[in-house]
């Protein structure tokens, strides 16, 4: 289940965050040089770079490599340090003042360091990296990176012009569906490019248009919503909890179009939307029992021996435009690297992370890991049941990305279960989707004075 693989941003996450969330400890030595070298020949020869990353389910075996292979165009040394639980190796040292150069770890885990970091001024601005040609390359590294992938509230958590975290192993969520109901399968009905289109397919097929695993996976989903009726500062706002954001008439959109989802949702959906049963509403779109269905990428390896109507084929899309020709989204999940601004090494920092956007990086990422980064044409490199969603950037959808800013602790509120499991009271019955509006807007004026 989703949340069990990719609580805070990423295993692509299924390999990304939840395996980074595992409990269980490491063997990996705390640090070591990565090819047993004391450094090469070339311009930093003699320098020693400290990196960190995250093991997670995509293994150790590809930093090695990435480390080896920087090794081999600087001629610097990287001491590489790897552990699943990363932050009880790196936190200590950072705090005696032994601080490392590079880290791969990510925001959203229950220890929180790089937010923690974040608070504190303690990272270093990465800004001029975009600027930065990729080591190797002949093309800078904002012009390889997927648009949208910096920019947002996570790359820039300051909400300014100035970048802190780098984009890193992704995962799109968008919404799933049988190829062979639609005509890019040979089936009859043509695949929906606006929500009008969406709707309109209740006219044309028995098939109940929308199912989801359970109401939590509504959270990708609707933060995909939100740039679509206003744009990415709208986003950016309603990411705040601003007050006019979440009451005005391009969310009342929203809403209307979440409320005709509800009606259209198929009714064992909430019966089965909890962390025993979820499979059950996947197994709908197997069994052409939905039409669609929001997801991430795991969802393929989760259902990959479950039973499945004759010629289905796994399909991704963005969600549906509001209007013709208007900006289509899918939310992405998305891992990060940093440097601490205590580096001692703060240049071949930047440099080792102009490497990691390299095509050499991007193909041992993927290769030895399955891992992949945000880079264009990307996809051109993947097998064909990975295409099927990293491919959405590539098809004109654009990336929402971002989760709601922290607050401190509100006494009573569970924001996600008004946010996103409000859904199951809508499709019940129990509520108005106006209510949920309402609520929701109550929710976010309480958040936003504990900002």
């Amino acid at each position: 289940m989703k949340k069990a693989i990719a609580l805070g941003l990423s295993a692509v996450m299924a390999a990304g965050l939840v395996a980074c969330g595992s409990p269980s400890s490491s063997n990996t030595p705390a640090s070591t040089p990565a090819s047993g070298s004391t450094g090469g020949e070339g311009e930093y020869a003699g320098q020693t770079l400290k990196v960190a990353a995250i093991e997670t389910a995509y293994g150790t075996a590809m930093w090695e490599k990435i480390a080896e292979g920087f090794e081999a165009k600087t001629g610097a040394t990287v001491e590489l340090t790897t552990d699943k639980n990363l932050e009880d190796v790196i936190d200590p040292q950072m705090k005696a003042g032994n601080f490392y150069d590079v880290v791969h770890l990510a925001t959203g885990r229950e220890k929180a360091l790089p937010e923690t970091m974040l608070k504190e001024n303690a990272l270093l601005d990465l800004t001029d990296v975009l600027d930065m040609k990729v080591l190797g390359e002949d093309v800078t590294v904002g012009e390889k990176i997927i648009p949208g992938f910096t920019g947002n509230l996570t790359t820039n958590p300051y909400n300014d012009e100035h970048v802190y975290m780098m984009p890193m192993f992704y995962g799109p969520c968008g919404l799933f569906y049988n190829k062979a109901n639609f005509t890019e399968g040979g089936g009859e009905l043509t695949l929906p490019t606006t929500w009008d289109e969406f709707f309109a397919l209740a006219d044309q097929t028995d098939i109940p248009l929308f199912t989801y695993p359970t109401a939590g996976y509504l959270d990708a989903f609707i933060y995909a919503m939100i740039p679509e009726v206003g744009g990415q500062e709208f986003f950016n706002k309603a990411l705040q909890y601003d007050e006019a954001t979440w009451a005005s008439d391009e969310m009342g959109k929203m809403y209307e179009v979440l409320g005709k989802l509800a009606e259209n949702t198929e009714k064992s959906t909430t019966a089965n939307g909890n962390n025993d049963n979820f499979q059950k509403n996947q197994q709908l779109i197997l069994d052409n029992k939905a039409l669609f269905m929001p997801n991430g990428n795991w969802v393929i390896g989760e259902m990959a021996d479950a039973p499945r109507a004759d010629g289905f084929e796994w399909g991704f899309m963005a969600l549906p435009a509001m209007e013709k020709d208007g900006d289509r989204y899918s939310y992405t999940f998305f891992e990060q690297c940093w440097v601490p601004s205590g580096s001692s090494n703060q240049e071949l920092a930047k440099l080792f992370i102009s490497y990691l956007y390299s095509d050499e990086a991007a193909e041992i990422f993927a290769k030895e890991g399955g891992a992949v980064q945000p880079i264009t044409g990307m996809t051109d490199k993947l097998d064909a049941d990975q295409a099927v969603y990293y491919s959405v950037y590539d098809n004109g959808a654009k990336a929402a990305i971002g989760t709601f800013a922290s607050t401190k602790p509100v006494e009573g509120m569970n924001f996600k279960q008004i946010f996103c499991f409000t859904m199951d009271s809508v499709v019940n019955g129990n509520k108005t989707v106006d209510q949920w509006w309402a609520d929701m807007q109550d929710a976010c004026k309480t958040m936003a004075g504990a900002m």
